[in-house]
């Protein structure tokens, strides 16, 4: 071989190891590189996100209301809109109702320039770690039951926008008098419990048309039935400051189809009932069987029916009203025909019970005849056929006797009957006023009922 070409054999495996030498450390430089930038691709500390984060809460205080100059207003927008009403209490004056409440105000603090960070223009935070409005219902009388949504969304130019699901039970005066054709009007305010209007100030994020006839989300598949949801803003003055609150009214109406069928239908039935009772004789005994047998059905249907109607220490409702006079009426029908029927039977007991000797036969005067030693014969007549007849004194006495106890006898029991037709005769006409009085109730009851139905169709 050429000692030239060895030699350039020789130079060329040298470079090479030379060159081998010298690329090895970068490759393995490379490869580190590269390990790393993966590795810290995978780490959130070096994400956008978790960047924007820590950057917006690194020098955050949430004790701190959110302005950069002290004297000018939150304004916190608010939003409302009725899911369900899950139950109405008369006797304790409560409503519970599911609603979607939704709040939204601006944070000074919590805004960013999105091209310096990968054009996030929406972020989610922790609730606890940044400022919220104190907003508080002032008609709550038990515990918020709520699902727990710990975030908020924030967007780059710092709007917070806070929406959650509540179930509020607040106090409401309830009015059951048109039960069960009636209307509930229940308000929901809401206003801050801390800072007065010059702090944090409210309004609506929606119009106030939209809110009041906004019925999508309601279930109306329940006793109640939402009419509308009408709002008002006004400013609270009170001792410690104006404080802007935020009025919701609530307007429900009962579904009275239920109640028509199982508890007005069968009330009016006993009460027609009852009416034809009065088409009776006020002193036949089979009336006091017949109206027992309505005061016994109908006490057993008020007592079936009595967790049907709202009881309620404000109003009573009407069929309430109308269930009791109808028993007082029915009771007084009652108590009058005992009282006439225990009348006529204690005077028929009292009734004198004399003999008549006048209505004997012709042998028992003989025998009286004869046989009293104290009857002497006054003298004799001849009758025409020529026969005589002995006349005595005692027996015209004693048929005078008779004669004048019969008369006393007829005297009294026509006292008696007249008596008996004058109490008929004032008891007819008390069943006549009892019997037009209750005609009366039940056509002002029907017309008011007909009314409180037409005014509950009209809305």
């Amino acid at each position: 071989m050429d000692p030239q070409i060895g030699m350039l054999f020789r130079c060329a495996r040298a470079c090479a190891r030379t060159l081998a030498s010298v690329m090895a450390p970068l490759w393995s430089l490379i490869l580190v590189a590269a390990s790393a930038q993966a590795r810290d691709s995978t780490y959130p500390e070096k994400s956008a996100l978790h960047h924007l984060t820590k950057t917006l809460l690194q020098k955050y205080h949430k004790e701190v209301r959110p302005v950069h100059k002290w004297n000018e207003a939150t304004t916190v927008y608010l939003d409302l809109s009725v899911h369900a009403v899950l139950d109405v209490d008369a006797q304790n004056q409560k409503l519970k109702t599911s609603i979607w409440y939704r709040e939204v105000w601006n944070d000074e603090f919590l805004s960013w320039n999105t091209s310096m960070f990968d054009e996030i223009r929406e972020v989610s935070l922790p609730l606890s770690a940044i400022w919220a409005p104190d907003i508080i219902i002032n008609e709550f009388v038990d515990i918020e039951r709520s699902p727990n949504f710990p975030y908020v969304y924030v967007n780059s130019s710092g709007t917070i926008k806070n929406a959650k699901p509540i179930q509020v039970v607040s106090a409401c005066s309830l009015e059951t008098y048109a039960f069960p054709f009636d209307i509930q009007n229940c308000s929901l305010t809401f206003n801050s419990i801390l800072h007065t209007v010059e702090d944090v100030n409210l309004a609506f994020i929606r119009s106030r048309e939209d809110i009041e006839h906004d019925k999508k989300a309601f279930l109306n598949d329940s006793e109640w039935e939402l009419l509308s949801v009408p709002s008002t803003y006004s400013i609270l003055q009170s001792s410690a400051g104006d404080f802007a609150q935020i009025q919701f009214n609530v307007v429900i109406r009962r579904r009275p189809l239920v109640y028509v069928v199982s508890l007005l239908i069968p009330s009016i039935f006993l009460m027609l009932v009852d009416l034809g009772s009065f088409y009776l004789p006020p002193n036949c005994r089979a009336r006091i069987v017949f109206k027992t047998s309505v005061l016994v059905g109908y006490t057993v249907f008020r007592v079936n029916m009595s967790d049907e109607v709202p009881r309620s220490a404000v109003s009573t409702p009407l069929i309430g009203i109308f269930f009791t006079v109808c028993m007082a009426f029915l009771v007084l029908s009652l108590s009058k025909s005992i009282l006439l029927i225990k009348y006529l039977h204690d005077g028929r007991r009292s009734e004198p019970k004399r003999p008549l000797l006048c209505l004997r036969g012709g042998s028992d005067a003989d025998v009286v005849t004869r046989t009293d030693p104290r009857i002497q014969p006054v003298g004799v007549t001849e009758s025409p056929n020529g026969q005589e007849h002995q006349v005595h004194s005692g027996t015209l006495k004693e048929v005078w006797s008779q004669l004048q106890s019969l008369s006393n006898y007829l005297q009294v029991l026509e006292q008696v009957d007249r008596q008996e037709i004058d109490w008929l005769t004032l008891l007819y006409r008390f069943d006549q006023l009892l019997f037009r009085s209750y005609l009366l109730v039940l056509g002002l009851y029907t017309i008011t009922l007909g009314s409180l139905w037409a005014l509950w169709r009209s809305l």
